[in-house]
Parts: C-alpha cells; sequence; structure tokens
C-alpha cells in the first residue's frame, strides 16, 4: 500500500508543477517516485522517508539550476540569437502586401505572416522591412524612415 501513496504523492506533485512551472515541485515528486521504488523493494517507512529526502534534495541542489539554465538561455554557446530572439530586430523582404491587417514577409529564407507595428504603415512587395517584435507567429515590421538629408537621425 505504500507504493502507492507515494505514487499518487508524486503524481499530485508533478500536476501541480505544471500549473506553478517553478521546476521546484517535479523535484519532490521524483523524490516520492524514488520512495515509491524503495517501498516496492520492502524498505521500512523510515528508510522509504530518507529516500523521499535524499533524492529531492540532490535534484533540487543539482538538478534544478542545470535545467533552469538551458530553459532560460536565449543564446547558444556563441552568444548568436536564437528562435524569436534571432527573429527581432531583423530585415525582412515584404513578399505580400503587409498592413495592420496582415500579410507576408521573407525573413532568412523562412516565410511568415507579418502586420505593420504602426496600424497606418502599408509595405509593398519588394519593400524591405525592420522585425520589431513576434506576436505568436506573427513579425510585427516597420519601415526605417530616412531624414531628409537621407541619414538616420
Amino acid at each position: 500500500m505504500e507504493p502507492v501513496l507515494w505514487i499518487v504523492l508524486g503524481v499530485v506533485l508533478a500536476v501541480a508543477e505544471i500549473f506553478t512551472t517553478t521546476l521546484f515541485l517535479i523535484m519532490f515528486a521524483v523524490g516520492a517516485l524514488a520512495a515509491a521504488g524503495a517501498a516496492a523493494l520492502g524498505a521500512p517507512i523510515a528508510l522509504q522517508a530518507l529516500v523521499f529526502a535524499l533524492v529531492s534534495a540532490l535534484t533540487v541542489v543539482a538538478v534544478r539550476p542545470t535545467i533552469k539554465k538551458h530553459l532560460e538561455s536565449a543564446t547558444d554557446d556563441h552568444g548568436t540569437p536564437i528562435g524569436v530572439a534571432a527573429i527581432e530586430g531583423a530585415d525582412a523582404l515584404v513578399l505580400d502586401r503587409v498592413d495592420a491587417d496582415g500579410g507576408q514577409i521573407k525573413i532568412d529564407g523562412e516565410l511568415w505572416t507579418a502586420r505593420a507595428y504602426d496600424g497606418t504603415q502599408v509595405f509593398e512587395p519588394g519593400e524591405r522591412v525592420r522585425v520589431i517584435e513576434v506576436r505568436g507567429v506573427t513579425a510585427m515590421v516597420w519601415r526605417d524612415e530616412p531624414t531628409s538629408s537621407g541619414l538616420p537621425e
């Protein structure tokens, strides 16, 4: 009966982690599942509790920082942006007319749905634009207007 209780505790902690996304409760879920294994092997309750405590502490101290580091990192080992971070600020080519309602652009060979960041701007095919941000799967784009001297301010 004890292994079932540990398994239930582990599942409850894992489900709770889904709602918190702190990567803290999942470490205790791992400890509970390890204690369930000890219980299944016939270990006394004191040893089960010790296994739970040790495995939980080890995963919090050793595994959690490594996982958080990898999840929070927006760059690869060379400092090159990846994912959305690489797209924001990139130059793009307008393929289909882009306005406040939508359009299509090409960023580094990939086709993206786009909308004008400023609802008053309209971009025609062949124009170059800059990606200001990404909202979902839509790139919000902007045209940098040159000053009267032709040089940026």
